[in-house]
This record gives C-alpha cells, sequence and structure tokens, in this order.
C-alpha cells in the first residue's frame, strides 16, 4: 500500500501559475503510475496527467496540454504538477493517485488508480 498527501493547492488569479505536490509514503515509489485527477462539485472527477513508473512516458488531458506538466522525483518519492496559464475551468479539487498497472500513455482513466489522495484545492479567478 502507498499513502499519498497532495500539497501546493491555492487561489490565484487567470493566467498565473502553481506547482502541486503528492508525497508517497513508500519506499517502493517506482512501482506506481502516477496520475493527478480534478474535481468540481457536482461533475465527475476527471484525469488531468499521467506518468509512468520511471517517468519517461506521460499522458495528458486535452484541456491542459501545453498548460500542464507532470513530472516525479523516485528518489524523493514526489509527484509534481506544474499548471501554467491557469484558467478559471481549471478550478477544482486536484488529487493525486497511484496504480502499479502498466497503463501505457492512456493513463488518465480514474478505474486504473486504486490509491488516492485527499486533495488539494486549486481555485483560479478570472
Amino acid at each position: 500500500q502507498v499513502q499519498l498527501a497532495e500539497s501546493g493547492g491555492g487561489s490565484v488569479q487567470s493566467g498565473g501559475s502553481l506547482r502541486l505536490s503528492c508525497a508517497a509514503s513508500t519506499d517502493r515509489f517506482s512501482i506506481y503510475y502516477m496520475g493527478w485527477f480534478r474535481q468540481v462539485p457536482g461533475k465527475e472527477r476527471e484525469g488531468v496527467a499521467c506518468i509512468s513508473f520511471g517517468g519517461s512516458t506521460t499522458g495528458y488531458a486535452d484541456s491542459v496540454k501545453g498548460r500542464f506538466t507532470i513530472s516525479r522525483d523516485n528518489r524523493k518519492n514526489m509527484l509534481y504538477l506544474q499548471m501554467s496559464s491557469l484558467e478559471p475551468e481549471d478550478t477544482g479539487m486536484y488529487y493525486c493517485a497511484a496504480t502499479t498497472t502498466y497503463l501505457g500513455d492512456r493513463c488518465t482513466g480514474l478505474a486504473a488508480y486504486n490509491y488516492w489522495g485527499q486533495g488539494t484545492q486549486v481555485t483560479v479567478s478570472s
């Protein structure tokens, strides 16, 4: 098992940037595919970005391509999401998630992930 803890959320104006972090409580972080998801009240949780075990493969939702960058540091057991050119539509609770299943670059589907953090709120104002 792995426990995940997100941080770095906050309130920014449209066009601003934020960097989210996710700390994983495991000594075997590299065996997990990792993903970032977000949810707005009343809507389904959606995949934002994902990254393979070693970080060589990434996947992004079309809505964030070119603006968000996912990365990981397996030595520090950390996952990151650099968000730039933020838009009000990016507002939501952001969750990191983990799975030991190989997913390729189509890795933003919720069903594949079985470990979830508690989330960190991102609010973008216009």
